[in-house]
């Protein structure tokens, strides 16, 4: 499959690029240069001709672009980057797009502080924080081209990544490794990026609708979120628990 990946070269770029390179035709592109052996293009999400030229001859439309903190630029990214998105996907005939976005652009402070065992399908409250509102404005963009054509789009939900492996639990707390302790929402890099891998080769036609969201957060104890969906619709299944940051050991 050809993919177009808008933003890789985000921090969860290198990631979904190395869960993906070997089994499809990538074409990268960001904002910024990129050193790369794929084929790479210098796009602004922002700019619909630029994002419409880079969207020709693909299958598929990944969007990791991100623009958190300033009020013009993150509307830009995130609310008109996913218009452009989709009608470059419209115009060339592109029906599987994955976006992305923060778990609260639709669960915020609302469900976030006084529910457990939230699911992806929840009406959205992404309250006033400039990044998940223009992610949530994002997301309902994607969602009313998939009512008006014959497009699919899956939201793949994130918060906190970690890698596992790099720290070492036996001598260090989760606190001294992370600088925090561990959050609800953590998920290793690597089960995020399988996300991608699993969004791509789902049958389209076997999703309920042609607008899908999911949570992509592994199995921890609080049930705060609940990743089900991703696992029955998507096949995805985490192979890092975590347990290292939230379970005692022996003695």
């Amino acid at each position: 499959m050809k993919v177009l990946i808008l933003g890789a070269n985000g921090m969860l770029g290198p990631h979904v690029i190395k869960a993906l390179e070997e089994r499809h035709e990538l074409r990268l592109s960001d904002i910024n240069e990129l050193d790369t052996p794929h084929e790479y293009l210098q796009v602004d999400a922002a700019d619909i001709d630029q994002v419409t030229a880079a969207a020709e001859g693909m299958d598929a439309i990944i969007n990791l672009s991100v623009m958190r903190l300033d009020r013009r630029l993150a509307f830009d990214v995130s609310a008109r980057g996913c218009y452009n998105m989709m009608a470059a996907a419209v115009q060339h005939g592109i029906r599987r797009i994955i976006n992305t976005g923060p778990f609260y652009a639709v669960a915020g402070p609302t469900y976030e502080r006084f529910d457990h065992l939230i699911g992806p399908d929840v009406p959205p409250q992404p309250g006033t924080f400039l990044y998940s509102f223009t992610k949530c404005l994002g997301q309902e963009i994607c969602r009313v081209f998939t009512t008006q054509y014959d497009v699919y789009v899956m939201d793949l939900l994130f918060y906190m990544f970690l890698d596992p492996d790099a720290h070492d639990t036996e001598s260090e707390s989760p606190i001294a490794n992370l600088g925090r302790d561990l959050v609800p929402y953590t998920v290793s890099w690597r089960d995020a990026a399988d996300s991608f891998r699993c969004a791509l080769d789902v049958d389209l036609d076997l999703l309920p609708s042609r607008s899908e969201i999911f949570f992509v957060f592994p199995d921890l104890p609080h049930q705060k979120f609940c990743n089900q969906k991703a696992r029955s619709l998507l096949g995805w299944e985490p192979r890092d628990q975590l347990e290292q940051y939230w379970k005692k050991s022996p003695g």
